[in-house]
């Protein structure tokens, strides 16, 4: 694809000063408003990836941005050294807005299932009376949690995780999607099993959606033997499946919840960690914390962000929208589509190559014709556009998909 002069620029100086820990596409953002981006060079685009689904509520939603500008004109931080007439309220509105008793606030998603683990090995440990030093986390095949040594250490992404050892102990993986693996696991090591975490769709690994009733079957065995039911809700939660939390499709309540990126709606990190008392309380003063976690801007903006939500009735959305999507994708008579799938407005095509071909260069395509989404494991496009775009800008976006595919097939 063509680019710019003034995108090079600001594109070799990250090459030149920054890390190369990404490998973005090349276009350089910045404005965004709703369902909509802008490049340096004034080009509009559908963003269709909301920043791996941080962006729900579409970017700088104005009572999002005024919760912020209003709080940082008052108090941005005091750490939790005080107290201030921000959290207890925050927590108060998270508490009825979930249904759990408590909320541990955090920062980032990482932060959130980093906080959860530990949660869970307390609980273990405390309430369970596993063995000192010998709880067990079990994870899943695939999955994607974060980047921080011991999430890495549950990865199976060799991308993620190799030459970072020697790997955190503790934690045991098995098949996604394979619920009798867990029964088989339990069966031999549940007594010192803690808890069992689970992304309700991998969303890294592809938007890769179990069968119904997979969610249910762990969640029943988890209660059998006594473990905990985790659920990394980091990019499928906050309406983004069609559900507030993606469990809620197999009325499934997990025993600890970790939130983050459209918490805050895309505006600051913010996580955070629900659970009830028998769980939440056995941390106690000075074990766990952060600087910056549950901090005035964040409760402010994270409370605006979740009103919005329901004001705008995003869930209902969601589901609505991610049905005409995926039926319009299946439209699409093309060799580069292989599959696709989804719940919500999470989605992803399955692309086969084709005259040498591959997802990027679809990607790169699309974005030429104004729409930007990400190949994820190289091979899928993962299709996850702000819960506030209209009908009628998801089929016009629908159509630049279809036009971009069809464009490339020679």
């Amino acid at each position: 694809m063509n680019i710019s002069d003034t995108a090079k620029k600001y594109i070799e100086q990250e090459n030149k000063y920054g890390a190369h820990n990404y490998h973005p596409l090349p276009v350089v953002l910045s404005k965004g408003q709703g369902c909509y981006v802008w490049d340096v060079d004034g080009k509009k685009y559908f963003d269709f990836l909301s920043a791996y689904s941080a962006v729900n509520q579409g970017h700088c939603h104005p009572k999002i941005v005024k919760a912020l500008i209003d709080q940082a004109e008052t108090l941005c931080l005091t750490s939790r050294a005080f107290f201030n007439d921000t959290l207890g309220p925050y927590e108060e509105f998270i508490h009825n807005y979930f249904g759990y008793d408590k909320v541990l606030p955090m920062n980032t998603g990482a932060e959130g299932v980093e906080t959860a683990l530990k949660l869970a090995r307390k609980w273990g440990y405390l309430k369970k009376s596993i063995p000192e030093n010998e709880a067990i986390i079990v994870a899943c095949e695939g999955n994607f949690h974060g980047r921080t040594i011991t999430i890495v250490s549950i990865s199976t992404d060799p991308d993620a995780r190799d030459d970072y050892g020697p790997y955190t102990p503790g934690i045991e993986v098995i098949p996604y999607n394979d619920s009798a693996a867990l029964s088989t696991f339990l069966e031999e090591k549940g007594d010192k099993v803690a808890g069992f975490l689970v992304e309700p769709i991998q969303g890294e690994a592809g938007v890769f959606v179990p069968d119904d009733g997979y969610l249910k079957e762990c969640y029943d065995l988890c209660k059998k033997h006594n473990v905990l039911f985790i659920a990394d809700e980091v990019q499928t939660g906050i309406a983004r499946t069609g559900k507030l939390l993606c469990c809620e499709h197999e009325n499934v309540r997990p025993d600890i919840v970790i939130l983050g990126k459209a918490i805050s709606g895309g505006v600051l990190p913010v996580s955070a960690v629900l659970a009830d008392d028998d769980i939440i309380l056995t941390i106690q003063p000075g074990q766990h914390g952060s600087t910056f976690g549950g901090f005035p801007l964040a409760c402010k903006v994270a409370t605006a962000a979740l009103e919005v939500v329901k004001d705008e009735n995003l869930v209902d959305r969601a589901e609505h929208l991610g049905k005409i999507f995926r039926d319009e994708m299946l439209k699409i008579d093309s060799p580069f589509i292989k599959d696709v799938r989804g719940k919500g407005l999470l989605n992803a095509i399955v692309i086969e190559p084709h005259n040498g071909k591959e997802a990027w260069d679809v990607c790169l395509v699309m974005a030429e014709n104004g729409l930007l989404a990400k190949p994820t494991h190289g091979h899928i496009i993962r299709f996850a556009p702000p819960l506030i775009i209209s009908e009628d800008e998801l089929r016009e976006a629908i159509g630049i998909i279809a036009m971009s595919v069809k464009s490339l097939e020679g």
